[in-house]
């Protein structure tokens, strides 16, 4: 019995390290999918972290021969953009948060470039987000963004070129502008 705690409590320590390492790049990703709405991105966070250890603490961690799932860097990613559909699927209201999106102060000063793309992916549909973001952002290829999506290449490489059309309409003559301050 205290043989199967001490495996347990390591598996935990290797999913708080896990957890630790991967939760910043997982809430870039989730603001962007949220149009900077950064409480959601927080609470999509949350849910991936927790649906992970779920998964984590049945197996012996993701170590090879253990689990399916030999990347779980990838895993969570799926994870994420999985619930983020979930949870656009269930809200039933179109309510947006009003405020503004916190500037954060970065190294290039194109907080106006970055609030301008922000607002632009916020009014964009959320699976036109999602292929955005993993397409574009996270650099994904089109074969592991249709496995995540569960969809095929072609429907990937399909709403990547119309999602963009749809952004640069968006966008107009405002990213021209702000790229060349």
């Amino acid at each position: 019995m205290a043989r199967g705690g001490a495996a347990r409590g390591a598996r935990d320590d290797e999913f708080l390290d896990f957890a630790a390492t991967r939760s910043g790049h997982l809430y870039r990703s989730a603001c962007l999918l949220t149009g900077g709405d950064t409480h959601l991105a927080e609470d999509l966070v949350q849910e991936t972290l927790g649906r992970m250890y779920a998964v984590w603490r049945t197996g012996g961690g993701w170590r090879p021969g253990t689990r399916r799932i030999d990347n779980p860097a990838a895993y969570a990613q799926g994870v994420l953009y999985r619930t983020f559909l979930s949870h656009v699927r269930r809200r039933s209201s179109t309510e947006r948060p009003t405020g503004e999106i916190p500037d954060l102060a970065g190294p290039d000063g194109d907080s106006t470039l970055r609030l301008t793309l922000l607002e632009a992916l916020a009014r964009m549909s959320p699976r036109d987000r999602a292929v955005l973001v993993l397409r574009y952002w996270e650099d994904v290829s089109v074969e592991e963004t249709a496995e995540l999506l569960r969809s095929s290449p072609g429907a990937v490489r399909t709403q990547s070129s119309r999602a963009l059309a749809r952004l640069r309409i968006l966008l107009g003559d405002a990213l021209g502008d702000l790229a060349l301050r």
